[in-house]
């Protein structure tokens, strides 16, 4: 179905290729995963496949890509759009019309399909991705994942051959993203659709793909199938449970539960009983950020009820939801994008109320979904210059500097680069650079790990520890239970714009299956969340002659 020889590519300006001779043939029916760091070269990768590269962007190519026998190169856009369904990174950019139903039809009247038909085919898609209840919705009211379901219905809608995806699951919660993975896996299986899908969470897609293509600096450097590509790839780009099975030596990794208990033995008798335990020091530290019963609603439509939320110096916050469930919404309000309809927001003890968003944002660093909105910069180190200076601050008044801050982020390597020629990954760490340069005492991050590879958010991490130790307080919006699981103080969940729980994370995350992070699911007699925390217990039981609570099942007699 694919055929790729040979394949160079460098975009226009550019020093640097971003694919180096790639070779690549996908069978008609395979689900191929694309993973690999941010900036390797998938996104351009996949662009080739439909004629974007290089018709619409131009550069330097060179080598071969047919698909079924049509060249990107000689027949283009308009003969591979009828093979090749295409969903971008950014599912705002791909949007025509206004309203969802409108949106998922207009491809469809564009290739003439009959009244009849078309219906046809758009509620049925509508109702795979559970579209449904808001066919009539204008799109600029969907949430983020909501927009990235649309976006892959309009694609599916045109029956394509090929159905190529840039990390769709990058804005669903945990159950949005099984619903469409699983949905893709039905078409694959059923209609033969073939599927080349990138994706940074791969703790989402490895057990739906049959094979893994990791891409690293424009060239494929693992291709197999998936269990075994998986182990041959560094543990530091595994998901957590392949991470596990790395550190303990399991070849080829397991990555899904069921693989895990077959591997390994857990004895309950051995672990030691600790009930969850806050990971803040437990004294009270000043509260910077004071949520009191807001409220609001979009068009007479409520979207908040009610909602209690502080921040303290020194803890991180993180709050969880469904895709709609007003994550988005209540993060616009702290930092008075939206005024609440309401009860009022407190930042360090001072009303919100009548306060423009500028003077709020000189005490908060906010990070939005989109990081687009926030680049405007001829180059990635003058966005966070402009930040300083926008705060009277010279780069040397700062800690960490702007350098210092770029090469903790992974950017060193791009900071006399325009902005808005990264992949999305990259500019979402340039938005956050941008935001938080200057020091701010509290930090609200919407979705901060969109776009990251397992090496960058491990660098994020590192970083919210140092604000952390430093009394900073943070407040993150995510649909990443790992991240969750990793950095939190406190998880508050949010359902239908109402807080449902609000506690430890090893209390929070394990009472709903949807946001339980793959080691929870592993060893559920624990209060083991991460990789970390079952090698820390495991460390412990060597240092103390303890009998170990997880063997290998091949060194276990079995009656």
């Amino acid at each position: 179905m694919i055929h790729i020889a040979d394949l160079n590519y460098r975009y226009p300006g550019r020093t640097r290729s971003a694919l180096r001779s790639v070779s690549l043939d996908v069978e008609a029916g395979e689900f191929v995963l694309i993973a690999g760091p941010s900036g390797a070269g998938k996104s351009t990768l996949l662009r080739c496949l439909n004629g974007l590269v290089p018709h619409f962007s131009g550069g330097l190519f060179g080598g071969m890509v047919e698909v079924n026998g049509v060249s990107a190169v000689h027949d283009g856009p308009s003969r591979l759009s009828k093979l090749v369904g295409f969903v971008f990174q950014s599912p705002e950019t791909q949007a025509v019309l206004d309203t969802v139903e409108a949106e998922v039809a207009f491809g469809l009247e564009n290739a003439g399909v009959p009244q009849q038909q078309m219906r046809l085919r758009v509620d049925e898609v509508l109702n795979l991705l559970e579209l449904a209840d808001v066919r009539d919705r204008k799109l600029t009211s969907l949430s983020g994942g909501e927009r990235q379901r649309v976006a892959i219905a309009a694609a599916l809608a045109l029956r394509p051959r090929v159905l190529a995806l840039d990390e769709p699951t990058s804005q669903l919660d945990p159950q949005a993203a099984e619903s469409v993975l699983e949905s893709l896996r039905r078409l694959n299986e059923e209609l033969g659709l073939t599927i080349l899908l990138v994706e940074q969470r791969l703790e989402r897609v490895v057990r739906h793909a049959d094979r893994l293509v990791f891409m690293e600096a424009g060239t494929i450097t693992v291709d197999g199938p998936l269990r075994q590509a998986l182990s041959r790839i560094s543990p530091a780009y595994q998901p957590p449970l392949a991470k596990l099975g790395s550190e303990l030596g399991i070849d080829p990794v397991p990555i899904t539960v069921k693989d895990g208990l077959r591997e390994l033995m857990f004895d309950g008798r051995a672990a030691k009983a600790t009930a969850p335990q806050p990971r803040t020091n437990g004294r009270r530290h000043e509260i910077l950020l004071q949520a009191k019963n807001i409220g609001f609603s979009y068009g007479g439509r409520a979207v908040l009820h009610g909602v209690n939320l502080e921040v303290r110096a020194g803890e991180t916050v993180v709050v969880v939801g469904r895709n709609g469930a007003g994550k988005s919404t209540l993060a616009r309000c702290l930092v008075g994008l939206l005024a609440p309809g309401q009860g009022k927001v407190y930042i360090e003890g001072r009303s919100t109320h009548g306060r423009r968003v500028a003077e709020i944002c000189r005490d908060v660093a906010y990070l939005p979904q989109s990081p687009d909105d926030l680049l405007f910069a001829e180059s990635v180190s003058e966005e966070l210059t402009i930040t300083l200076d926008n705060h009277g601050l010279m780069p040397e008044q700062v800690n960490p500097g702007p350098a210092e801050l770029l090469k903790a982020l992974g950017l060193e390597e791009v900071v006399d680069r325009y902005p808005r020629d990264l992949s999305v990954g990259q500019r979402q760490r340039v938005a956050l650079g941008s935001v938080i340069v200057h020091g701010p005492k509290l930090l609200i991050l919407d979705e901060p790990t969109r776009g990251l590879d397992y090496v960058v958010k491990q660098r994020l991490v590192d970083l919210l520890a140092r604000w952390k130790e430093a009394g900073k307080g943070t407040l993150l919006v995510t649909h990443d239970v790992e991240l969750a699981a990793e950095v939190a103080d406190r998880v508050t969940v949010l359902s239908d714009g109402r807080v449902l729980a609000s506690g430890v994370p090893a209390e929070v995350l394990r009472a709903s299956s949807l946001f339980t992070p793959q080691i929870a699911r592993m060893f559920p007699q624990t209060n083991w969340l991460t990789v970390g925390d079952v090698l820390a217990e495991l460390e412990e039981d060597r240092s103390d002659g303890s009998v170990s609570v997880l063997r290998m099942a091949s060194e276990v007699e079995r009656p």
